[in-house]
């Protein structure tokens, strides 16, 4: 089969097996670039000299659910954080809400189904780090009344209760209290996800949740020595636990050769006195300016694949997903520089040998069974236990 013969059958596929993609920040992007004025980015049109993800190329790219981060950065404290968690919600309502033929709100394994079926987008939505909630399982519980389905347990800062892959660890892990935020995100419905927490964190987490547990974006740490991803002896937990592990495409997480580069290039930022994370257009010269003196390492479609194979061996074909990060990464690989080239990973895979069945589960068949599943051992633990009013 020809490479374009692949691609014509990686569409296809996606076709009937969209990708749901467990991690983009688009709102944070829109809140950085716009604050949120949707008519400035206005993502019925092409976005791509602003953007990662725009309507046309989510099409494109064959996504039929997104899990839109409801990013806040970690150095937000306190009721600052809280606040700015729900402006990112309420914008992603705003997002549903202008474009209706194509975004659809999505709370259930149901809605992902039924919006597959219409042919719309389902849009659900993950806060990305434990600071987000305040320290208060209230706020948890407001987050996921809200519509919120999965709280990543920590960002780049260890926080009170939880420990982070990329701070100095304070607790071995989660304390008492992160174990009982576990115990609550189960009980309501909520997804435990692992990405950038501390490996500790990652077995405690694991040792606690009775529902299964997602990383909506990180790799293989085996085949790329980065914190962010995944040890195998947790990959190796997931069966057991029923949870996914969703590949990630952030260059400086999955190729070695750009983990020195970008840990430069972050600190040429910081020394001009952008935040590190800053994709905005005066951030994006300075990488490129940075870029041209000393030219970046390039990963492929091939790298992710690279990393999809190692998992699919170690956790099984079950447990594994796609998390791309799209709008809150720098830089993309090469054939996926936006939402528009799944494609051509699909493509990719297809060439290494994998069958139609195992990509189907790879792209909408895990992701959506894990929420079912979630949501089926909430029903049973709601029902035996009521509302946590713990305290740290």
């Amino acid at each position: 089969m020809s490479a374009a013969q692949r691609l014509a059958e990686a569409r296809e596929l996606l076709a009937e097996h969209p990708v749901v993609d467990g991690h983009n920040d688009l709102p944070w992007a829109l809140r950085q670039q716009v604050r949120y004025d949707l008519a400035q980015r206005d993502i019925a049109g092409d976005q791509s000299a602003h953007l990662h993800t725009d309507i046309p190329r989510l099409r494109a790219g064959g996504v039929g659910a997104q899990f839109w981060s409801v990013y806040v950065r970690s150095d937000y404290a306190g009721d600052e954080a809280v606040s700015a968690t729900l402006e990112q919600i309420d914008a992603v309502a705003q997002l549903i809400d202008r474009y209706p033929g194509d975004l659809v709100r999505a709370l259930t394994a149901d809605d992902m189904e039924q919006a597959r079926a219409e042919g719309r987008i389902a849009s659900l939505m993950g806060a990305e780090g434990g600071h987000s909630i305040n320290n208060s399982l209230a706020t948890l519980r407001a987050l996921h009344l809200l519509g919120v389905r999965y709280m990543t347990l920590t960002h780049n800062d260890t926080i009170d209760w939880a420990d982070s892959a990329t701070d100095e660890p304070r607790h071995g892990g989660l304390t008492d209290f992160g174990r009982e935020v576990v115990r609550e995100m189960n009980r309501v419905g909520m997804l435990v996800d692992l990405s950038h927490v501390a490996a500790t964190t990652m077995r405690d987490a694991l040792a606690v949740s009775v529902a299964p547990v997602v990383f909506s974006h990180s790799s293989a740490r085996a085949v790329c020595d980065h914190p962010r991803n995944i040890p195998d002896d947790v990959l190796a937990l997931l069966p057991a636990n029923g949870g996914v592990a969703m590949a990630t495409f952030v260059p400086k997480f999955i190729l070695p050769a750009a983990v020195e580069w970008t840990l430069a290039a972050d600190e040429n930022l910081r020394t001009h006195g952008f935040h590190h994370l800053d994709t905005t257009p005066e951030a994006m010269a300075l990488h490129r300016a940075f870029e041209a003196e000393r030219p970046r390492p390039v990963a492929t479609a091939a790298t992710v694949a690279d990393h999809l194979d190692h998992m699919r061996e170690v956790a099984g074909v079950d447990h594994i997903g796609i998390g791309g990060d799209y709008d809150g990464t720098a830089f993309t690989p090469t054939g996926l520089d936006d939402v528009a080239g799944y494609p051509n990973l699909v493509a990719e895979l297809l060439a290494r040998g994998w069958s139609r069945a195992d990509l189907a589960k790879l792209t909408w068949s895990n992701a959506v069974r894990a929420l079912r599943d979630a949501e089926a051992v909430a029903r049973e633990v709601s029902a035996t236990r009521g509302p946590s009013n713990a305290v740290l």
